[in-house]
């Protein structure tokens, strides 16, 4: 009768159990991408003001680059840190805590304390970023662990969903109202999501199979490598053509309506493809998979050349599927070749590498294009997807065993 009992409560607790799963993981992960977006919103929403605190501050365009950097360089150089720092504290606190810095930060850019007081305030909020991206990612993976390529796509799709929302939020606001207000309502939905973070209680124990390779082999750290130096190329590919873009637009005789349908269709199509390239790397393989979609961005960037306006307006949801949806196959793949089985690391490493070259391939375009011509510094964009190809056939080995 005994034995008859245990086995009885044995099943409840594992059907309890997985119920428990059932409900957690989507929490969990709407929690992340919640997060996401709103960091991702709040990094693209800045560029809004650029022009205005221009004006306000009598700055150049290298003292804005400057003042940019106190976001974005404290962004991406600070991933590190951050996650050696909270490695140990649930994901939930991380995720609040980076909520929670990034809005003090607009609300100290909110406050009238001239330039220094917008720089501390964007230093402030770059220090919140640092952290999300690292601990979100992790928070995903550790959730549905080896089926977490698909999760970590969603996860990466909600980062474009923000791109596109906040910064037009804040250009819908600003000719309502001053600069200072819309930057304090950007505070307070900071502080929204943070709420509804906390209610959400995001939490890491959905999932018994996470991934974690103990071994250091010599295919691993290799593997890794490569794949954050693909992750910076491929970055760098997306950055440069987002900067020749707009010349090329007006080369063909759109005007500056024109340029922002361009973007904005670009932009639709790099969504769609974060969302659903896993789909491909399901089909395909993770080398599959990179190899056809950098093959493509490299030949409708060079097709983008020769095109008139409308069929190239036509051309650029395909090519924003091809450009931004690599990126989602490259996070998926990190877990699985994190050295040590150390994901947060493993993560912090890969945008560390991915924030450097967004912020340094349009300064080494733009240079080509200066001393050359501006089809060169195109076809140059082109040329980097080319070299991500025989790069990405070289992760084979370490690949082999998760593939």
């Amino acid at each position: 009768m005994r034995n008859l009992t245990d086995i009885a409560r044995k099943s409840l607790t594992i059907a309890s159990s997985r119920t428990e799963a059932r409900q957690t993981k989507p929490r969990n992960l709407l929690a992340a991408c919640m997060v996401h977006a709103l960091h991702d919103g709040y990094t693209d929403g800045l560029y809004v003001f650029l022009p205005i605190w221009q004006t306000q501050f009598g700055l150049s365009y290298a003292g804005l680059a400057i003042m940019r950097a106190f976001y974005y360089g404290t962004m991406g150089f600070l991933q590190l840190p951050a996650n050696r720092i909270l490695r140990r504290v649930a994901p939930r606190t991380a995720l609040l805590l980076a909520t929670l810095i990034a809005a003090a930060g607009f609300v100290v850019m909110a406050l009238p304390l001239g330039l220094v007081g917008l720089c501390l305030g964007l230093f402030v909020a770059g220090i919140g970023s640092s952290i999300q991206h690292p601990r979100g990612s992790m928070l995903v993976t550790d959730t549905y662990g080896k089926a977490s390529r698909r999760p970590l796509g969603i996860y990466n799709f909600s980062g474009d969903l923000g791109k596109a929302t906040l910064p037009a939020l804040a250009a819908l606001l600003l000719p309502l109202l001053a600069w200072r207000p819309v930057l304090a309502l950007l505070a307070a939905l900071g502080i929204v999501v943070a709420f509804l973070l906390f209610a959400l209680r995001p939490s890491v124990t959905a999932c018994d199979d996470v991934e974690k390779t103990s071994a250091l082999s010599r295919e691993v750290r290799r593997g890794f490598g490569l794949l954050t130096a693909i992750g910076g190329l491929d970055t760098a590919t997306r950055m440069g053509y987002l900067l020749f873009l707009p010349f090329l637009i007006h080369g063909r005789g759109g005007g500056t309506a024109t340029v922002g349908i361009a973007l904005a269709l670009l932009f639709t199509g790099g969504a769609f493809g974060k969302a659903t390239c896993n789909w491909l790397c399901e089909r395909l393989g993770v080398i599959g998979s990179v190899m056809a979609t950098e093959a493509a961005t490299a030949l409708l960037i060079v097709v983008s050349l020769f095109t008139p306006l409308m069929p190239t307006m036509v051309l650029l949801p395909l090519l924003g599927i091809v450009l931004n949806g690599t990126s989602s196959v490259l996070y998926g793949t990190v877990a699985e070749l994190a050295p040590g089985g150390d994901t947060g690391r493993a993560f912090a490493i890969f945008y560390t590498s991915v924030i450097g070259a967004g912020g340094v391939a349009p300064i080494v375009y733009g240079a080509v294009a200066d001393h050359i011509s501006q089809l060169i510094g195109i076809v140059t964009t082109g040329l980097t997807a080319v070299a991500i190809i025989p790069l990405v056939a070289m992760l084979r080995p370490a690949l082999r065993p998760v593939e």
